[in-house]
């Protein structure tokens, strides 16, 4: 197959692919990642044991969720993206949780001290003050969000040069936890490696994680996918940097 061939078929492949609910296994054997030293999935069946009530905010498709071994009497999740409702709620059958759909940006649907524990991976925006609202006294919010720069590479591969991240610092969040009236008692951040070994690995990516490049679409973004494509097969593979910080706060 020549390369002209080659790549087009690569891109045709991945702009065609499903990319509904949260979870990676597309790119089994296309790309790699690093993952985060404090297990975040871990973190949240551990919190789980000792809940009564547990809410999950922008759930995915519910795949981290999906894996508590032990789900708490009442169990909630809300997502706002319409596709990812419906792979949530059938996912999320096996553990009992109920999924709500949500307007994004919305005030959570609940009443004030509806939850003990309030958990998300990868929150589009956290909204402090209703998390604070909806917590129990002594409850905790548990959360890993994505950090600022986050796959820098990748964005000014297709984009160009960017200006600095002027937004998504873990510092701001733990400022903006403390003025909601919570208590931050961790705040952990890591850098991770992302390998990608071929170009429609990239394409699903993008289609997928939307803030990497807003608005991709192959047919704008066709002449860098193409450069970057020859940089991949010279180099082998593509490298960028995922941010991750890991935040818990109490409600005193």
């Amino acid at each position: 197959m020549n390369d002209a061939r080659e790549v087009e078929d690569l891109i045709a492949e991945a702009a065609a692919a499903p990319v509904d609910g949260w979870g990676f296994d597309w790119l089994a054997g296309r790309a790699t990642e690093e993952r985060p030293p404090w297990r975040y999935a871990r973190l949240v069946a551990d919190h789980m044991t000792r809940a009564d009530a547990a809410l999950d905010v922008d759930t995915g498709g519910g795949e981290v969720l999906a894996e508590v071994p032990r789900p708490p009497k009442v169990l909630v999740a809300t997502e706002a993206w319409p596709p990812n409702v419906r792979v949530a709620r059938r996912t999320l059958r096996r553990v009992g949780a109920t999924v709500v759909a949500v307007a994004p940006e919305s005030a959570l649907p609940f009443r004030d001290g509806s939850f003990d524990l309030v958990v998300s991976r990868h929150p589009v925006r956290t909204d402090w003050v209703e998390t604070a609202r909806v917590l129990r006294p002594g409850g905790t919010y548990l959360s890993q969000q994505i950090g600022p720069g986050t796959m820098r590479e990748l964005s000014e591969a297709i984009l160009g040069p960017l200006p600095a991240p002027a937004s998504r610092h873990p510092e701001q969040a733990a400022a903006d936890a403390e003025a909601a009236g919570l208590r931050v008692i961790d705040l952990r951040r890591a850098r991770l490696r992302t390998v990608f070994f071929d170009i429609g690995a990239v394409v699903w990516f993008l289609r997928k994680v939307i803030w990497t490049v807003p608005g991709f679409t192959v047919q704008a973004h066709r002449p860098a996918l193409l450069a970057l494509h020859r940089r991949i097969t010279t180099d082998g593979s593509f490298v960028a940097h995922a941010e991750r910080f890991l935040i818990e706060a109490t409600r005193p």
